[in-house]
């Protein structure tokens, strides 16, 4: 009979520095691969610290620590189940690498490590590891395995190597975020690099939610030709096994089932709902607090939370001035009987009434603008605090990329919280994703079936509402207009000449864009919110607080 192999895929969560956890999660999908009667099982780059650890991996003592746990977890391969293949730091000759280990027979059988080190975007590695050199083939029961991790797909000199000294087939742990439009990209370089050493491929993802990334899985098997012969689930965690034969000089993997990706809507949503579960779940909150003003932010920010935790642990609370409308008031009530939270009502009158009082003396000579404006977001930012402070609730910030990018928005006020599930969304992203919600809710979503907010929610036009009569476009342009400016200038890196051709208004996009680099300062201030595009702010855009060019720009 020719020979075979049945390898396991675990794509699993992780979390960063719990080193203990995430070897007992080893165990557990070692056991469920057991059961698969599987030879080998492969986790996702850096399975064992999660990803990324950043400067915790230059302790000392957590290098100890990684270094006793992988060790032990070598021990147990000796009781003649799989064999493992994790990723984790790893010291060797004075260096640290970003490393795959081969587990079995009781012991460390193989280590390769990182040879290309992202450092781009939100990846530092240049920054902690040091870059391994072009690896070779691991040894396993005879067979050649050609171990890449990650960033090393994405360049071919790589698995040319490995296909030069002999390797049977490629696997590729990985540690990718989810980023619009990345799936594709991963699923291209992967094809690539079979075709090209005529090999079959194994890709295998984490998932879960890290600070701003989350990983969305759906690890996958390809031919020598690039065709998907299995593709598990995304953003869940799984075992699967995989059944290969050595045939005509080549490993062939049997075919699968290949689950179709999701959408870029339900991919978007998944994201946000999984970066925010993890990040309550993972620092130990024991829910979350947030404003529902009656507008669409803080809808759809509210239904994330219930999708991610159960409406009983979302405590929403309407805080109207008096310039709250009726309709609002409504519409906020609405949206927390259709998701089924808690909602609270607190006037801040009485705080206005005593700010007011207090800075009298002050003010007297002045007119009324934005400053009195702001201390009302600034009451109920104090007053969302206060709750989260006493009950320990996580406070979920609800303001979306559009106002965070021209600094619409009011610094220990309403970016008062921990979280924003909203930060790389842009407004017209938000209007879509609420109707998209409302007519769609995925598997192992939390929420409720059918609506989350109320039609009106959406249409009406978006309002502060901090004066008489205020919208969102007497300070802004159209969202549509102001999102496709903002896409040129974050997203694009576009020039003034590009965007004026496109047919914007040049002296409209000296005006964003001049908003857009005076904002960077309560930028900097900003909570963490999860990942969805390539230029997400604060990992992937950094821009200077102290910025001369764009007064250059407003020059002509």
């Amino acid at each position: 009979m020719p020979p075979t192999l049945t390898i396991a895929l675990a794509q699993n969560n992780p979390t960063v520095g719990a080193l203990d956890v995430n070897a007992d999660l080893v165990r557990r999908d070692r056991a469920t691969a057991a059961d698969l009667n599987a030879d080998l099982v492969v986790f996702g780059e850096l399975n064992m610290t999660g990803y990324p650890p950043e400067d915790l991996v230059r302790k000392p003592a957590f290098q100890r620590r990684i270094e006793a746990e992988v060790s032990a977890l070598a021990r147990e391969t000796a009781d003649g189940g799989p064999a493992l293949l994790v990723g984790a730091p790893w010291r060797s000759g004075g260096k640290l690498w970003n490393a795959a280990l081969l587990l079995g027979d009781g012991r460390i059988m193989e280590i390769r490590a990182k040879h290309h080190l992202p450092n781009y975007g939100v990846f530092d590695e240049m920054r902690v590891f040091d870059a391994g050199p072009l690896p070779e083939p691991m040894n396993f029961r005879g067979r050649r395995l050609g171990v890449m991790i990650c960033e090393d797909m994405w360049y071919q000199d790589v698995a040319r190597h490995l296909a030069l000294q002999g390797a049977e087939m490629l696997i590729v742990p990985n540690g990718s975020p989810f980023e619009v439009g990345k799936a594709g990209r991963r699923m291209d370089l992967a094809t690539s690099r079979a075709r090209e050493t005529e090999l079959p491929l194994i890709y295998v993802n984490l998932v879960g939610g890290q600070d701003e990334l989350a990983f969305d899985g759906a690890s996958f098997v390809s031919d020598r030709q690039g065709k998907i012969l299995r593709r598990d689930k995304g953003w869940d965690e799984s075992v699967i096994a995989t059944h290969w034969t050595y045939d005509d000089n080549r490993w062939r993997c049997t075919p699968g089932e290949v689950i179709d990706k999701p959408g870029q809507m339900e991919s978007i949503y998944r994201a946000m709902v999984v970066g925010l579960r993890d990040y309550v779940k993972k620092n130990g909150f024991p829910g979350v607090v947030l404003g529902l003003s009656g507008g669409i932010d803080s809808a759809l920010s509210a239904a994330v939370a219930v999708d991610a935790l159960g409406p009983e642990q979302v405590l929403t609370v309407m805080m109207p001035s008096p310039y709250t409308s009726t309709e609002s008031l409504e519409d906020a009530s609405e949206v927390a009987r259709l998701l089924g939270t808690r909602l609270e009502s607190i006037s801040i009158g009485p705080a206005m009434e005593a700010f007011g009082t207090m800075l009298d003396p002050l003010f007297a000579e002045t007119q009324a603008d934005t400053t009195e404006e702001n201390i009302q977001s600034r009451s109920r930012g104090l007053l969302l605090m206060a709750l989260s402070n006493k009950f320990g609730h996580m406070l979920l910030t609800t303001g979306n990329k559009s106002e965070m990018s021209v600094g619409y928005a009011t610094l220990y006020g309403d970016m008062c919280g921990g979280y924003s599930v909203l930060k790389d969304l842009y407004k017209t992203t938000v209007f879509s994703l609420c109707e998209w919600r409302n007519n769609h809710r995925p598997d192992g979503l939390l929420g409720p079936d059918g609506p989350v907010m109320p039609q009106r929610v959406i249409d009406k036009p978006p309002s502060a509402e901090l004066k008489p009569d205020q919208t969102d476009q007497d300070s802004l342009p159209p969202y549509d207009v102001l999102d496709a400016i903002l896409t040129g200038l974050v997203e694009d890196e576009r020039s003034l000449e590009d965007l004026v051709a496109d047919g914007h208004d040049p002296d409209l996009i000296k005006r964003v864009w001049r908003l857009l680099d005076l904002a960077e300062y309560k930028r900097r201030q900003a909570p963490p919110g999860v990942k969805i595009s390539a230029r997400a702010f604060g990992r992937d855009r950094r821009y200077p607080i102290t910025n001369g060019f764009t007064k250059l720009v407003s020059k002509g």
